[in-house]
Parts: C-alpha cells; structure tokens; sequence
C-alpha cells in the first residue's frame, strides 16, 4: 500500500497539522499557568469557562463550516483561519483582564472549529483512495495522540529558558507556518456533492448522520465520558501542582506530560481483546484513554462498539 506521505499535498498538509497541534498544546499549558497569575486558586474557574466557550464555539461554528465547507474555496479559507488564530493566540501575552482572555480563546477556537472539518474535507479529497485516505486518517490521529505527550515535554523543556508568554508566541508563529504550508500547495477543486438542498440541509447533515449511527452514538456518550476526565486534568492541574504542592512552571508542564502518557500506555495493552469472533480489530475504544489516565486502569464490560459495516444510515 502506498504512503499518503509520499502525496507532496498531503505531505505539507500534515506538516501544517503537526505545526499547529505542537502549537496548540504549548498553549494549553500557558494558557493555565496565565490562569493562574491572573486570579490565583480561581484560576480553575478560568479555565472551566475557556473550556466552556471552546465547546460552544465548536457546537455552534464546526456543523456549519462542515456543511458548507464544500461550497468554499478551500485554501483562502484555511489561510484565513489560521491567520485569525495567530492573531488571537499573539494577543494573549498582552491581556490584563479574564475577559479578555475569556474573548481571545473564544475567537481563536471558532477558527479552529472551522478549520478542522474544512482540513479533513479537503484530505479525502487529496486522497481520493480509500487505503490511502484511512492510512491518512491513521497519521492524523497519531499526531493528536503524539500531541498529547510531547507538548508538555516540550513546554517543561521550553519554560527552563522562557516565560510562559513567550509559549503564545510560539504558538503563533506555528499557526503562521501552517498557513504558509496551506499557501504552498495547490488543492483540488472539491466534488460536487448531491446535497444541495438549501444552507439548513447541508448545516445539519452531518448531525442527522451521527444521530441515525447506532456506533456513532455510543462513540459519543464515551466522548462525553472522557472529556469529564481530560477537563479535570485541564482545570485542576495548574492549582494542584502550584498551590497544593508548591511546585513551578516547569513542574507544572510535567504534569500534564505524565497525564499525556498515562492516558496513551493503558490501552494499548487492551488492543488484542478488541476483536470479534471473526478475528477482526473492532473499533476498540481508542477515546478511553484519557479516562485510564484519571482512573489508572480501563476495564471493557460490554460491547459498546458495532462492527465498522453495521448500521450504516441513508441520508
């Protein structure tokens, strides 16, 4: 099978990915450790309110974009994007007040909601076959989950030298690098699509199509599950290490290292159970991994996933 990575489009569009993933996660920790100089203890009601407007940002732009996304020019619009995030993410060194910060991290993941099933329309049109679309999927998903553990190495490593301002900056410059990438690369024009029944149909298209999924559902209420247990780690670190424990910056961003490999040793050593009497890989709980990271270990009691062909909605 041949590598996605040898497709030169889809090559800088990864790059451009893993730039903004390494950027987005120096931030995260920043953004907690700003948190904390701003208000003190409270600095996990801070972020508990971040984390609250990012998800209305994606609740209420990402089905939209995704909807329209192949309407659009692509490239101008993921340019635009990260050129908003940049923007944003640069101004956070400068803030004094919580609205502010409450303000810049609202903006900055509203492009981000666009940006994201915008980037993943335009690879499978990059990658028009199959195999290669799914390898390439794979590589997206190891770079998210790479992402996860590196970043906050990095962060320690960083913040032995910088101040968690100059992370923003960082940030910002690889926001800036990803719309470089995007501008370097010619994409393909994307399909006509046979949903062309006005702006409501194709805005909730995808959420008709997650409804009607019997593993799509079940996918969700364990999304939900795991993200109770990554936003405690989010919110609560920064006061925990700093305040409870008297530690640093530096400590900090360790971490939130050692939550990022927690959550990715367990569950590899459950991947050969998840397989059904035919010998075939299920769609093993890969979003348990933050839960195992908060409760040590992640024991599977039921079949919650179907097989990949079951249940499979006409839109």
């Amino acid at each position: 099978m041949t590598s996605p990575l040898l497709d030169r489009t889809f090559r800088r569009l990864f790059v451009a990915q893993i730039a903004a993933l390494g950027g987005t996660g120096l931030s995260t920790i920043a953004l907690a450790l700003l948190a904390y100089d701003l208000v003190g203890g409270y600095a996990g009601v801070v972020l508990g309110t971040v984390l609250a407007f990012k998800m209305v940002a994606y609740i209420g732009i990402a089905p939209i974009v995704g909807g329209l996304s192949h309407r659009l020019p692509r490239r101008p619009l993921l340019i635009g994007l990260d050129l908003g995030r940049a923007v944003s993410v640069a101004g956070l060194p400068f803030v004094t007040e919580v609205w502010q910060v409450y303000l810049l991290i609202f903006v900055m993941n509203a492009c981000s909601a666009g940006f994201t099933p915008t980037f993943q329309a335009t690879i499978s049109d990059v990658l028009p076959d199959e195999a290669r679309y799914t390898r390439a999927l794979s590589l997206s998903r190891l770079a998210y989950d790479l992402e996860n553990l590196l970043s906050p190495l990095l962060t320690a490593a960083a913040l032995v030298v910088l101040t968690y301002d100059a992370l923003f900056a960082v940030n910002a410059v690889a926001f800036l690098t990803s719309a470089v990438l995007v501008f370097s690369v010619r994409l393909p024009a994307p399909p006509t699509r046979e949903r062309e029944r006005g702006l409501w149909h194709n805005v909730s298209f995808g959420v008709r199509v997650y409804v009607k999924t019997l593993r799509l559902r079940g996918l969700l209420a364990l999304s939900l599950a795991v993200t109770c247990a990554g936003a405690m780690v989010i919110v609560n670190t920064v006061i925990y290490v700093r305040d409870r424990l008297g530690g640093t910056d530096c400590d900090t961003a360790l971490a939130f290292t050692a939550a990022g490999a927690g959550s990715m040793a367990r569950p590899p050593a459950h991947a050969g159970r998840w397989r059904g009497p035919d010998g075939r890989p299920r769609a093993w709980v890969d979003s348990a991994r933050p839960a195992s990271a908060a409760r040590g270990m992640v024991r599977p009691r039921r079949r919650l996933i179907a097989y990949p062909n079951a249940d499979r909605p006409s839109v």
